[in-house]
């Protein structure tokens, strides 16, 4: 029997003002390169979103487990409403009050430090390329994390992107 959890899979624009993509189909003319992304509005917001979900569910809805997954392939240069003091807040309030897990995949940057800009720890931080193999690679690890958060007690090992750091490692860095 698996613990009462939710699988959401919200997906957010990063882009110049951040939107939640509900159900919308991600095509080549929906879903494109800008030059801007809005890392903090769409992490703060995202929080609150769940954040107000799990407030007023049921307790029987409300989930036992959180993790909270950022995946992204550019860096912070567009939000206008979080800033990383109030994201690393939220972030920080979520795992001490919450017990929520997060984990931060990052592409093209230091991901452990912009992780850790927004109180994400190193050990929940990866830096993966970003070619298909290397995001093929990426869903490969999360369906192990999610699988292991979703059906044991104990916390996900440090060593849950172990093989991302090797593919990094492997093929030479940035691509």
């Amino acid at each position: 029997m698996f613990p009462r959890c939710c699988l959401m899979i919200p997906a957010m624009s990063f882009t110049t003002g951040c939107q939640w993509t509900r159900g919308a189909k991600l095509t080549e003319d929906t879903y494109f390169v800008r030059g801007c992304t809005a890392l903090l509005d769409a992490v703060g917001g995202a929080i609150h979103y769940i954040g107000n979900i799990h407030k007023y569910a049921r307790d029987e809805d409300r989930p036992e487990k959180t993790l909270f997954i950022i995946t992204t392939d550019g860096m912070e240069n567009a939000s206008r409403r979080y800033t990383y003091k109030k994201v690393k807040k939220m972030v920080e309030r979520q795992k001490e009050k919450y017990g929520w897990e997060f984990l931060f995949l990052g592409a093209n940057m230091d991901a452990i430090a912009a992780a850790g800009n927004i109180g994400i720890h190193a050990d929940r931080a990866v830096t993966y390329q970003c070619d298909g193999e290397g995001t093929a690679l990426n869903y490969e690890v999360l369906e192990e994390a999610i699988h292991h958060v979703r059906n044991f007690s104990e916390p996900l090992a440090p060593c849950w992107m172990r093989k991302i750091d090797e593919d990094v490692k492997r093929r030479g860095g940035r691509k």
